[in-house]
């Protein structure tokens, strides 16, 4: 746990450390060619991956043009990213006007999708996850494409089998995993059509202080809400430990593209980490149903063994959510709907 506080006491420090680039990335963007663009940067990752890209060129001592892009309903947010030197483009991926319109970089990070309320509106959730990427694919068929997946386009596994591996066939339960599942067909169609180096990161879960997974556990306990036992288990990695490796797959974009799923080394249990919770808010959980013989895992032994394990461990940030929660600080109030068995979010 060395170099990491004990505790983090606000966003700023929290940001700081989200985007806070590794040894790893900074030595690597001395050699990366090429500017970056960020194509859906104002969502919960978007500001921190592109903020640690500006800081690792900044490092690095070299000039890129770190580019973000989105419809900015928040004004705000689109300001502070401005003030961490990342220029913004405002306007709809759902424009293919707009898309042929983006500057030809020859670095896509794309982070644009929809899985929040997407059982309630299934044809946006299509537009957005399927054909934005084919529209991305097309305008940038010169460019390497880092595009973020979801470990839900895997069925569910037996909780020893130690998780599903990149070249298990995916099995989409419900709508908004098939749905992700097109996302990565239309990637690798322009792959495939244009030699297009693509990466595809299946990711589940990231974690930071305001959402994730052991967020969503650690509220209930505090709260004194039950805690639901249907998906038992779950993988989570630090949302820095994921930036880093995320920016680290420029490397490894390839035609066929490339598939690797992100996240922690551990299968942790619902019932252990609301415990351990609970321990540190002084409280006893509080459990409904029980858990199933399989859940949605995925095995990451494929990254680990490129970039090496996630640096932060899982009880460390679960110290630091508790004294988070304790302290009353800002959470984004978005469920991860983890607990979700039948693909419905």
């Amino acid at each position: 746990m060395a170099n990491f506080p004990n505790a983090l006491e606000n966003e700023q420090q929290l940001e700081e450390l989200l985007s806070r680039p590794t040894e790893e990335v900074v030595d690597y963007f001395k050699t990366l060619d090429g500017d970056i663009i960020f194509l859906g940067i104002a969502g919960k990752i978007g500001p921190s991956i592109a903020r640690m890209a500006k800081r690792a060129c900044q490092e690095a001592g070299i000039s890129k043009r770190i580019i973000g892009v989105s419809r900015f309903s928040n004004e705000q947010e689109k300001n502070q990213i401005e003030r961490y030197g990342i220029e913004t483009i405002r306007g709809d991926l759902l424009d293919p006007e707009f898309v042929k319109s983006l500057p030809l970089v020859k670095n896509v990070i794309f982070l644009a999708g929809m899985k929040f309320g997407a059982e309630g509106n299934l044809s946006l959730t299509w537009a957005m996850n399927t054909h934005v990427p084919a529209l991305v694919a097309e305008h940038y068929k010169n460019s390497k494409i880092v595009a973020f997946s979801t470990g839900c386009v895997y069925p569910l596994v037996k909780i020893e089998s130690g998780g599903s591996i990149e070249s298990d066939k995916p099995v989409a339960l419900g709508e908004y995993a098939q749905s992700c599942l097109g996302r990565e067909r239309m990637f690798e169609y322009g792959c495939l059509k244009y030699g297009t180096p693509v990466s595809l990161i299946r990711l589940n879960y990231s974690v930071e202080m305001r959402y994730g997974v052991l967020v969503d556990v650690a509220s209930k306990v505090k709260n004194d809400e039950l805690v639901d036992l249907s998906m038992g288990y779950f993988n989570v990695i630090w949302q820095g430990d994921m930036n880093a490796m995320s920016l680290l797959m420029l490397a490894h974009c390839s035609s066929p593209a490339n598939v690797i799923n992100i996240t922690g080394s551990e299968t942790l249990s619902v019932r252990q980490v609301a415990i351990e919770f609970g321990k540190l808010f002084g409280t006893t959980p509080k459990f409904t149903g029980h858990e199933a013989p399989t859940a949605l895992l995925s095995n990451a032994a494929l990254s680990h063994n490129i970039f090496g394990k996630p640096k932060v461990p899982t009880e460390l940030m679960i110290q630091w959510i508790a004294y988070w929660i304790s302290h009353e600080n800002r959470l984004l109030n978005k469920q991860t709907h983890f607990e979700v068995r039948d693909g419905k979010y």
